[in-house]
């Protein structure tokens, strides 16, 4: 039954295209093989067709699952089966596709495949009520009277975890249909900011006009020009100012859906219900929060240091991500050059799993160069029960490309142990622990980096980078998530979220986590507007808790060695075979303590030790 959640399994991060080769003028090393999937497209027709031709076969389980064990396992083993089909379908024809986005045939196979897992969707949904139906006793004896059953335990632990919040068939296909209508903030939203929305044309840095994009605010960010950053800062933010009250409309829709779905499923509240998915308690996120509002001297720290190494009177938002070490310039790196570096960062890791990473490397589990129409960004496929992951990049030689192809590996072995060590059930893992297995590829390379960097330019380069990603990933995304729960335990309460109290409420926050250093433009309290995560459902904290997870066990790894090691592969193989919590402990992090946080903190802080101690 996993394949309810294989679609959107990847791990995007956006690029922009230029003038580029066509796929056949690259070298087939350098393309994914994608025959491990199928040998051809008659081949994935001929699958297809049979998921097809069986999906009847589901009626002929309906209203029979109580009748004996044997019947139970039948119809479970089926809905696998099915399921496995659909995965393997699927990552095919999206990684087809994803070659190259103008072959309207792997348009249509994935089109095609989405139409089918929406079949199947509803001739497989009276599998969850029927088995809630049953006596609790008497289903876990039936589970209990087989070992081929008793590996479903977990699986049917989870439905009974969750039976308290399952509401009737009708209440249910009530709430299914109300899905449609819930997603309609987000969905203006997102075409409102990325289709309608108009930016202005301000100056670049050359003086030649330029119309302000998403791309071009993000990349003019990191300019060495300040005032053109405050030029594009300032503009950028102007529509969303304009438009404020017609945000505020949209972020109040998407806040009182996931209100309405979380008091119909008869949660305290929309936090607790979004947490309960994956069985995390709400303390987790409380502790998260709290114990980052003990630990924020670091990153006021950083920002007084900034503002002293940029020579600025008052540091700004937009002063941010801009260098302070600009007489870096950064080498270029061949593709081999990375793949070398990533393999020499995870020494460490023992040899199983540096012998995992050349299996991916050389034998075209990843799609490296960006082609013509290929699509955007990196993503790892996730797990696809059978069938390796694989991984597509856009190499462009930079040492940003490193850390993407670090990054994206730590994804693709979670998914590659997870597939090769779990019973399809449990063969994928939730978002909460996806995020750890790549940045504790990060850290480690970073790490690395840091340690056999050649001159003292490079060091602080790389030292600032680390510093960087932990402000991004870790401080800035507990910001966002305290924001959330501010914003919901206001609508909870029926106060009326205007969007002044709005700005305010994120002023405030965005003011106390940088310190009394940052100046809070007039700009930067319409933050809120501009984030699509705050309509994800309290999603963001998941960044924070899984880079504090990566940090711990990365120190691990490089302290403790051996014993570590074989705590994070047991990490990497347990795919969902346990509750995330359950699993993050026995790699040995408790999410329920401070500690993960302390460590990330103290991590800034003897950061920011070694760059004060390299400019004296």
């Amino acid at each position: 039954m996993r394949f309810i959640n294989s679609f959107g399994a990847k791990f995007f991060s956006g690029t922009e295209t230029g003038s580029l080769p066509s796929r056949k003028e690259i070298e087939g090393k350098y393309k994914w093989d994608l025959s491990d999937i199928y040998q051809s497209d008659d081949e994935w027709e001929s699958d297809f067709k049979w998921v097809e031709n069986n999906l009847p076969k589901y009626s002929g389980f309906q209203g029979r699952l109580c009748e004996s064990p044997e019947r139970l396992l039948e119809c479970l083993k089926f809905d696998d089966q099915i399921g496995m089909k659909i995965d393997r379908l699927h990552l095919y024809a999206s990684l087809s596709k994803d070659s190259d986005m103008r072959v309207t045939k792997y348009q249509g196979m994935d089109g095609r495949i989405k139409s089918l897992y929406s079949k199947t969707m509803a001739a497989n949904a009276f599998i969850r009520p029927e088995l809630l139906s049953i006596p609790d006793d008497k289903l876990l004896l039936m589970i209990d009277s087989s070992d081929e059953l008793r590996v479903y335990r977990h699986f049917i632990d989870e439905l009974l975890r969750t039976k308290l919040h399952t509401l009737s068939k009708d209440q249910e296909e009530i709430l299914a249909m109300a899905a449609e209508v819930n997603s309609f903030p987000y969905n203006t939203y997102s075409m409102f900011t990325n289709a309608d929305m108009k930016f202005p044309v301000v100056k670049d840095e050359n003086g030649s006009d330029m119309e302000i994009s998403h791309a071009r605010y993000y990349s003019s960010m990191f300019s060495k020009d300040r005032s053109y950053r405050q030029r594009v800062f300032k503009g950028y933010f102007k529509p969303y100012k304009d438009y404020v009250n017609t945000f505020s409309v949209m972020f109040n829709g998407g806040v009182k859906a996931n209100i309405f779905v979380a008091q119909c499923r008869k949660y305290k509240s929309a936090r607790e219900a979004a947490l309960d998915n994956n069985n995390i308690p709400v303390s987790v996120y409380d502790r998260l929060v709290e114990s980052t509002n003990e630990n924020l001297a670091p990153l006021h720290r950083w920002a007084a240091l900034k503002k002293k190494l940029l020579g600025l009177d008052e540091i700004h938002p937009y002063d941010m991500y801009v260098t302070v070490f600009p007489e870096m310039n950064e080498k270029p790196y061949s593709y081999e050059e990375g793949v070398k570096t990533v393999l020499e960062s995870l020494q460490p890791m023992g040899e199983e799993y540096l012998s995992s990473l050349n299996k991916a490397f050389t034998n075209r589990w990843i799609d490296v160069f960006e082609t013509q129409a290929k699509r955007s960004g990196a993503y790892s496929s996730g797990t696809t029960y059978g069938v390796h992951p694989y991984v597509l990049l856009n190499w462009t030689g930079n040492l940003n490309d490193v850390f993407t192809l670090a990054h994206e590996m730590g994804h693709n072995m979670h998914s590659y142990y997870t597939g090769m060590n779990q019973p399809y059930p449990y063969a994928n893992y939730t978002i909460f622990l996806a995020e750890v297995a790549s940045t504790f590829n990060e850290a480690m390379l970073l790490n690395y980096l840091i340690r056999k960097s050649e001159s003292k330019v490079e060091k602080l380069y790389l030292l600032e980078k680390y510093l960087n990603n932990i402000t991004s990933t870790f401080y800035r995304q507990t910001m966002f998530a305290e924001f959330e729960k501010d914003v919901y335990e206001k609508a909870e309460k029926g106060i009326a979220l205007t969007s002044d109290l709005l700005s305010d409420m994120y002023a405030e926050l965005f003011q106390r986590y940088w310190g009394p250093d940052m100046v809070v433009d007039e700009e930067e309290r319409y933050t809120w507007t501009r984030i699509p995560h705050f309509f994800y459902n309290f999603y963001v904290y998941q960044y924070s808790t899984g880079f504090a997870a990566s940090e711990v066990l990365s120190q691990k790894v490089r302290t403790e060695g051996k014993p570590a090691v074989e705590k994070y592969l047991n990490f990497l193989k347990s795919g969902s075979s346990e509750y995330s919590i359950e699993i993050l402990q026995k790699a040995g992090v408790d999410m329920n303590s401070p500690d993960p946080v302390a460590a990330t903190t103290k991590k800034m802080d003897e950061l920011l030790d070694e760059i004060e101690s390299l400019i004296r």
